[in-house]
């Protein structure tokens, strides 16, 4: 029985340009260069956020001559969503349960 979410993985999405950059990847596959033009961030920016999300597992890259491809893990998206509908499986069934005061 799995007792909380994958807190690594949460943090990793917890930055509005991650979940941004999530959100475009789910789209289609983009280079740094797109991602870029499609956020308004800085390079060097863009590449420490993306170095995170690689290292959380959310995304993988694919090299393409001088440029790196980047594409969401649509398994890593669909365990976070899995461990949080059994979070409200449990709250549901759990909605009656009220612990006495000592």
């Amino acid at each position: 029985m799995m007792t909380s979410v994958d807190t690594d993985l949460i943090r990793a999405l917890a930055d509005p340009l991650r979940l941004q950059i999530v959100a475009l990847l789910a789209h289609e596959t983009l280079c740094t260069t797109h991602l870029v033009e499609e956020t308004g961030a800085k390079q060097t920016n863009l590449s420490n956020h993306l170095k995170v999300l690689r290292e959380a597992g959310v995304v993988d890259t694919e090299p393409c001559g001088r440029f790196t491809y980047y594409k969401l893990r649509p398994d890593v998206i669909a365990s976070l969503a899995g461990q949080f509908a059994d979070l409200a499986d449990r709250a549901r069934t759990a909605a009656d349960n009220k612990r006495a005061c000592p």
